[in-house]
C-alpha cells in the first residue's frame, strides 16, 4: 500500500484546527480548561499551528485517575490543548487507518461498534458449531512503542508527522518501551491499528470465515474444533512473535453452549446480559436515580446518562429486569 505523505498542511490548515477544536470541547465546554482554552481561542489555534508545523508539540500532561467499570482501570486524561491535538491529527489520518482494517474489525470505527459486532457474532453462531475467544492480556499496557513506530511508518511518510506521533507515543509508558495510555483518542486509533496485521493474517493466510475483533476481544468459529484450535494457535503464535502480546487462557465453546462477548452471554438463537453487566446495570440505575432525586443532575443530564445504558440492556432479553427497575 502506498504511503501517505505531506498531510501537516491539511492538519495545520485553520478550518481543521477549529474543528478539532469544537470536537475536542463536545462535553466539556462549561469545563474550566476547555473555557479557558476558548478566551485565548484564536491565539492557541495559531499557536497549536506553529507548533505542528516545527514538529515539536506540547504532550505528556496528563491527569491521572481510577475507574472500576467494569474492572480496575488507570486512565490517563490528557490536557484539553493535547486533546484538541488529537482531533486535528485523526480528522487528516483517520481515512489512511480506515484503509489498514478489514470489514470486521469493530471498535472505535464510524458505522461499526458493539451492536454492528453482535450482527455479525449472531450469524457466526447460527452458521459454525465452534467458537473460540481470544482476549489479549493486559493489552493497552503491552503494546510495544517500538513495533508501533514501525507500523506507523508503513503508512505514513511525513516526516514531520510521524516525529508528532512519536513524541505522542513517548508521552507514556507503563514499562521501558511499552505502553499506550487509555483514554487519548490517538491510542484508541494507535491500538486498533496494532492488531490490524493479526486480522489481515486470519482473514488471507488462515481464511478464518467469519473472523470478528473489538480492540482487543476476538471471536473466530469453524465446524471442526480440531481446524478452530489450530487457528487459535497460529493466530496466539503471531501475536507473540510480531507483537509481543501474550493471551488469556483460551476459551473453545460449542456454540450451543455460548459465550461471553463484549457484556453480554450469546447464543445462537438469544442475547441474554452478562451476570457482570446486570450487576453495573443495577448499580448504575440506583447512582443515576439517587443524582436526579438529590437534584445533582438534571432531567437532561439524566437522560444523557440513562439512554446508552439502557440501549445497552435493550440488546439482550431484559423485560423483566427493566421493568421492576425502570419502569419501561
Amino acid at each position: 500500500m502506498k504511503r501517505a505523505g505531506n498531510l501537516i498542511e491539511r492538519i495545520t490548515n485553520i478550518d481543521n484546527l477549529y474543528l478539532a477544536f469544537y470536537k475536542a470541547q463536545r462535553g466539556k465546554s462549561g469545563k474550566e480548561e476547555a473555557l479557558k482554552y476558548r478566551e485565548n481561542l484564536h491565539e492557541n489555534i495559531k499557536m497549536l499551528q506553529s507548533q505542528i508545523h516545527a514538529g515539536k508539540v506540547d504532550v505528556g500532561n496528563y491527569h491521572y485517575f481510577t475507574i472500576f467499570d467494569p474492572k480496575v482501570r488507570l486512565i490517563c486524561a490528557a490536557a484539553f490543548s493535547e486533546r484538541v491535538l488529537h482531533h486535528a491529527l485523526m480528522n487528516v489520518c483517520h481515512s489512511y487507518f480506515e484503509k489498514n482494517m478489514i470489514f470486521d474489525t469493530y471498535a472505535t470505527r464510524v458505522n461499526k461498534g458493539i451492536y454492528k459486532a453482535l450482527e455479525k457474532v449472531g450469524k457466526g453462531m447460527k452458521q459454525y458449531q465452534y467458537v473460540a475467544k481470544l482476549d489479549v492480556r493486559k493489552y493497552f499496557d503491552h503494546i510495544s512503542h517500538e513495533i508501533l513506530k514501525s507500523k506507523l511508518q508503513r503508512i505514513f511518510k511525513d516526516k514531520t508527522l510521524l516525529n508528532i506521533l512519536d513524541q505522542i507515543i513517548d508521552s507514556y509508558s507503563l514499562e521501558r518501551g511499552y505502553g499506550l495510555p487509555i483514554g487519548n483518542l490517538t491510542s484508541q486509533y494507535f491500538a486498533n491499528f496494532y492488531l490490524s496485521s493479526i486480522d489481515h493474517d486470519a482473514k488471507e493466510v488462515l481464511r478464518i470465515p467469519i473472523y470478528i475483533r473489538y480492540m482487543d476481544d476476538i471471536l473466530l468459529f469453524a465446524n471442526e474444533k480440531n481446524i478452530l484450535q489450530k487457528n487459535v494457535k497460529d493466530l496466539e503464535q503471531k501475536m507473540k512473535k510480531k507483537l509481543r502480546l501474550s493471551l488469556k487462557p483460551i476459551l473453545i465453546h460449542h456454540c450451543s453452549k455460548g459465550i461471553s462477548f463484549l457484556g453480554y452471554q450469546l447464543f445462537p438463537n438469544k442475547i441474554l446480559l452478562h451476570r457482570n453487566s446486570k450487576k453495573r446495570f443495577l448499580q448504575k440505575m440506583k447512582q443515576y436515580n439517587q443524582k436526579l432525586k438529590n437534584q445533582q443532575w438534571s432531567e437532561k443530564e439524566y437522560q444523557n446518562h440513562i439512554t446508552p445504558l439502557l440501549a445497552f440492556v435493550k440488546k439482550a432479553y431484559t423485560k423483566i429486569l427493566r421493568k421492576k427497575y425502570c419502569e419501561l
